[in-house]
């Protein structure tokens, strides 16, 4: 019995998503100056002709997979929030996850880019669009998370510096062990952000 063979479109998606997946994790890894377009085809199983095919350059490529993979986290995110608990507890797990969400492959791949960003005219403002988009989209899903108006100035700032703290301490964990002070900023971004609610 001959199994039937994938449709060519549903090809195309799965090769895509291989590609991103394979520039993310080289990115994180390796860094911007070591991520070609070639290593990526190794790492995915495709020809270079394939992301090339997708892709029409290399800043577009690894642009595209930094965006690819912030929108799985955004999806991660809505899935847990449907866990959230409900009560006086619900503050803290919305800011731990937040926080977390700028530790690790992620945060490391999106962090190679922005630096390489910084020297290349090419690449800022397609890195700066997408840091841009992403950065409005999780402040306004914070703010709603924490059923706070994010109209309001003083909510704005708060919220603002929070996400900021939160990338300052993915940075930091970036370098070395910082998960004990970590927990500590974090247990008390909560009480900052509870006194918000009142």
């Amino acid at each position: 019995m001959t199994t039937p063979r994938q449709p060519r479109q549903d090809r195309g998606i799965a090769t895509r998503a291989a590609i991103l997946d394979a520039a993310a994790a080289l990115l994180a890894e390796s860094g911007w100056r070591a991520a070609s377009v070639l290593e990526v085809a190794k790492r995915a199983g495709v020809t270079r002709g394939a992301v090339q095919h997708h892709f029409a350059d290399r800043e577009g490529l690894f642009t595209a997979a930094i965006g690819h993979l912030l929108e799985l986290r955004r999806s991660e995110f809505q899935a847990a929030a449907r866990d959230f608990p409900t009560g006086p507890e619900r503050t803290l797990a919305v800011v731990r996850t937040i926080v977390d969400l700028h530790v690790g492959h992620t945060f490391a791949a999106t962090l190679q880019l922005c630096v390489a960003a910084a020297t290349d005219p090419e690449l800022r403002p397609r890195v700066a669009a997408m840091e841009l988009e992403m950065g409005i989209q999780l402040f306004w899903a914070t703010a709603a998370l924490l059923d706070l108006d994010g109209t309001d100035p003083t909510v704005r700032t708060t919220l603002q510096a929070f996400l900021d703290s939160a990338r300052g301490l993915g940075l930091a964990g970036f370098i070395a062990d910082d998960t004990a002070r970590r927990g500590q900023i974090t247990r008390r971004w909560a009480e900052m952000i509870d006194q918000l609610l009142g």
